[in-house]
């Protein structure tokens, strides 16, 4: 582990040790600093965030002076500030960027874990094996877990597709693992799973540079290459559970392949990516505190600019009219976006053309134009859509109304859509129902969306 040290000014105080504290900024995140001491007197620290799953990051400087204690971690631009009450505990200010919170620490002995109850452990009651393939062209190398019932065979079987951003065959997420949870229990109700390291994660190899949702496709269809090998499966009932973006890309297999027998869309898209997008820049700004109209006029915004970044090869062509468009906004609507970080015209500029940037990645341009309702008209696979009706990130009537409008155009002959009352975007029980949110609650995965999902499943495919 990386630490860094620094020369202690009064070391009349020992702060070696490891310091617990609980920061309040709408969530309750708990955060630890181990100190420790060197030979030559120097202290030198590290700070773990486990409710978010990080640990082990490094301190610029940790110094004592009298009854201070300061420390600096520079990497995240933020750092505590604090007076020693007693040995065991200081009261302080935690920094990061423009957020500044309140926090006291103590000195704790015991190893601060976080509680994910539903992580399957062994022995698990099923077959279990790390499998291995490489996709079509050989350019890249997957690996993955499948799991399948201990007796009977062969097995209908789901391939289970992660969200945006590059996630480990688990879908892990600060400590959660949602497609271990997943797997387990349809396992346990006589279907095979497979899950896969996305691409350039874990043990699966390949190049993200230029990747689009239509390429991580391609990847699943290797996956459904692979089990079609396999004696376990029931290669007339293989099936793809979508989560997030994860649903596009089984809305997209579906479009072309005859062969899959159902999807299941957890979270799901139904409308295009830049509406998508859009609407949940809004809900995600409201969430936060922002009025309705800031959300509203921020949602314009990020429309517009979504379709230069789409129609413009040039991002520099793209960044002008983005700009233009923002101050032609600033002139007829008043624009008092300094909540947003847009204080002064330098700022902006940089911000909207971070944003022009962001939106003309290879990946962000396919989602950003791909209308998840062409797809779905073009299948006759059995749907399951199912969104949580707190969802600030697919808004569940949007989306579910989409797919809705869409499977009635479609050849599928069996669909069903349903919104699971108080279900966020991972589909845990929410309270607050905000992105901060998902790192402290404790449930990885609604066991009711659980059953939803597993009486279809073997109601529509298990049992036909």
């Amino acid at each position: 582990m990386l630490v860094l040290s620094s020369l202690v000014a009064f070391p009349q105080r020992k702060a070696e040790g490891d310091w617990l504290g609980t920061l309040d900024v709408g969530v309750k995140l708990r955060l630890v600093i181990h100190i420790d001491k060197s030979t030559n007197g120097n202290l030198s620290g590290t700070l773990d965030s486990p409710d978010q799953g990080a640990k082990g990051i490094p301190a610029s400087a940790v110094t004592i002076s009298a009854d201070s204690l300061h420390v600096a971690v520079a990497s995240i631009n933020g750092g505590f500030n604090g007076l020693f009450i007693n040995d065991t505990t200081v009261s302080g200010v935690w920094s990061q960027g423009p957020v500044k919170a309140a926090m006291t620490i103590v000195k704790t002995k015991e190893e601060v874990k976080i509680n994910r109850p539903q992580t399957p452990k062994p022995p698990f009651g099923y077959k279990w094996e790390d499998v291995e393939y490489d996709n079509a062209d050989k350019s890249v190398h997957l690996a993955g877990t499948l799991t399948y019932p201990t007796a009977g065979g062969p097995f209908p079987v789901a391939i289970l597709i992660s969200g945006s951003g590059q996630q480990d065959r688990n879908e892990t997420l600060f400590g959660h693992k949602p497609f271990a949870v997943i797997a387990d229990y349809l396992t346990r109700r006589g279907f095979a799973v497979l899950r896969v390291d996305d691409r350039s994660t874990g043990k699966t190899s390949g190049d993200l540079k230029t990747a689009t949702s239509a390429d991580f496709a391609k990847d699943v269809e290797a996956g459904i290459a692979y089990l079609k090998r396999r004696a376990e499966v029931d290669t007339a009932r293989i099936g793809l559970i979508g989560h997030s973006e994860g649903g596009l890309i089984a809305e997209l297999l579906a479009s072309k392949r005859q062969d899959m027998n159902f999807i299941v869309l957890l979270g799901g898209p139904g409308v295009k990516g830049s509406v998508l997008l859009a609407e949940q820049n809004k809900a995600v700004l409201e969430s936060g505190g922002i009025s309705a109209d800031i959300a509203n006029q921020y949602k314009r915004f990020f429309l517009q600019v979504s379709s230069y970044a789409v129609s413009e090869k040039d991002t520099s062509i793209a960044y002008k009219k983005a700009w233009s468009f923002y101050k032609d906004m600033q002139k007829t609507e008043k624009l008092n976006w300094q909540t947003l970080g847009y204080k002064d015209d330098t700022t902006t500029a940089k911000i909207v053309k971070g944003l022009v940037n962001t939106l003309s990645l290879p990946w962000m341009r396919y989602f950003l134009s791909t209308d998840p309702a062409t797809l779905l008209q073009q299948t006759n696979a059995k749907v399951l859509a199912l969104n949580g009706e707190k969802d600030i990130q697919v808004l569940p009537k949007l989306n579910i109304d989409g797919i809705n409008a869409a499977l009635q155009k479609s050849k599928s002959k069996v669909y069903d859509t349903k919104i699971l009352p108080g279900l966020n975007h991972l589909f845990q029980k929410c309270n607050l129902c905000t992105v901060n949110e998902y790192v402290v609650l404790e449930e990885t995965f609604s066991p009711d969306a659980l059953r939803e999902m597993g009486d279809w499943l073997q109601q529509n495919v298990q049992s036909k």
